[in-house]
């Protein structure tokens, strides 16, 4: 098992893992406390590591997410929490669900030790997003707020590669959502308006875009032996068959995501 055979056999995983807080009714719900819906929390949750800056700074960052979505989601936000307090709900919220959801795995501790060792091996070159998540403090030391932290982190990382990979491949982020699996639908999800390119010309770029991505995400996989690569996969699927379905849907305002994170992060 090859750092690039891992990072591409860890994708679902990590994607599943990294972004299953952001839908938990208990997320959402908190949301609504503080005052925000659910897209504004989303956007300024993420984009809140990089601090108070402006809306195309964020979607810039975000990448795959239309701007005038993202400046929507970021205004509504910064007219409630400056972006940075939202971003530190939401890591909490994280470390929330990783306690309920990670705390109980038998191995978790494992898991959090080979996960660290990767994302502190990652290199955050051009990867501003994932560079400020890495340096926010984690206010939680129980190991399933550990290893949730640690696989939103791992998402991050993908997410930032393949958007590099995207654009070193010539698409927009709209044409690589459009060669995706959910097409139209995850455009119209994303926030962006027709019309729409065609299909046909974008997909053996964003095939090359996926290999290029997987390749960036493996330089931080080196930092395991290959037996532990082997370990962490196993880790990976038996913790995300032991997470409890959340039962319920991101309440939206706007074109807020569908929760299949693939269409974004890769």
């Amino acid at each position: 098992m090859t750092p690039e055979q891992t990072a591409q056999a860890s994708r679902d995983a990590v994607l599943e893992l990294g972004g299953a807080y952001a839908e938990c009714p208990r997320t959402l719900r908190r949301a609504r406390q503080l005052g925000l819906s659910g897209w504004a929390f989303y956007v300024a949750g993420r984009g809140g590591a990089l601090g108070d800056v402006r809306p195309d700074t964020v979607a810039a960052a975000l990448g795959f997410i239309a701007p005038e979505a993202v400046a929507d989601g970021w205004d509504g936000a910064r007219r409630v929490l400056p972006p940075a307090e939202v971003a530190a709900v939401h890591l909490a919220e994280c470390c929330r669900w990783g306690v309920e959801q990670l705390g109980g795995f038998p191995r978790v501790e494992r898991l959090v030790e080979l996960t660290q060792r990767v994302v502190l091996a990652a290199d955050a070159s051009a990867l501003p997003l994932f560079a400020a998540w890495r340096a926010m403090p984690v206010p939680d030391d129980d190991p399933g707020a550990q290893a949730a932290v640690l696989l939103h982190l791992l998402r991050e990382h993908r997410g930032g590669a393949h958007l590099l990979a995207v654009r070193a491949s010539g698409l927009s982020p709209l044409e690589a959502i459009i060669a995706g699996p959910e097409g139209e639908a995850g455009a119209v999800a994303w926030g962006w308006q027709p019309p729409y390119p065609g299909i046909g010309p974008l997909l053996r770029r964003r095939m090359w875009a996926e290999a290029v991505t997987d390749r960036i995400a493996a330089s931080a996989y080196a930092a395991l032996t290959q037996t532990e690569r082997v370990e962490l996969l196993g880790l990976l699927d038996s913790a995300r068959k032991g997470v409890r379905p959340q039962g319920s849907e991101p309440d939206r305002r706007g074109p807020e995501p569908d929760g299949d994170a693939r269409v974004v992060l890769d």
